[in-house]
């Protein structure tokens, strides 16, 4: 078994290698804690809606607390309820301006789930038809899509 975890470790490693590793650390400062007022696009008494830095569709959307919470599994219920109710307003925003026909709503909660900030958020994304080439694998194709985002940007900068 000590076999099969040091390979894990190995693929982890691997896999979130070009990953600032002080985002896992939190050693720099929450980029999701103290947000400035022009990114949100609404907000209520625990929690704020904002477009995505890394969309994977025109539209993508981030729906996060202003409570800092690594996981989506400590919330309370006043800021579950929050946390909806903005994906709600961020939905019939999106449907006037962008126009989607479906929606995928996810939550990577934990680093091996894909999380790279260990502040909660919400993704809610847009979809269009032709965006994925094989929409039941959504999962799959967005996180190749977050990834070569990434690199974009890190190479941007």
């Amino acid at each position: 078994m000590s076999g099969q975890n040091h390979l894990f470790e190995d693929w982890i490693s691997t896999l979130y290698s070009h990953y600032n590793s002080d985002v896992y650390t939190m050693s720099k400062p929450c980029v999701f804690c103290s947000p400035n007022s022009d990114i949100i696009v609404f907000s209520n008494d625990h929690a704020y809606l904002r477009f995505d830095d890394y969309p994977v569709t025109p539209g993508h959307m981030l729906i996060i607390p202003f409570r800092h919470i690594r996981s989506f599994f400590e919330i309370s219920d006043d800021e579950l309820t929050s946390l909806w109710e903005l994906a709600r307003l961020g939905k019939q925003y999106l449907d006037t301006t962008y126009h989607p026909e479906g929606y995928n709503i996810a939550v990577n909660d934990g680093v091996v789930a894909g999380q790279t900030v260990m502040h909660l958020h919400i993704h809610l994304i847009p979809r269009y038809p032709g965006d994925l080439t094989d929409p039941k694998a959504w999962v799959h194709e967005v996180l190749q899509v977050s990834e070569k985002m990434l690199e974009v940007k890190d190479n941007s900068v």
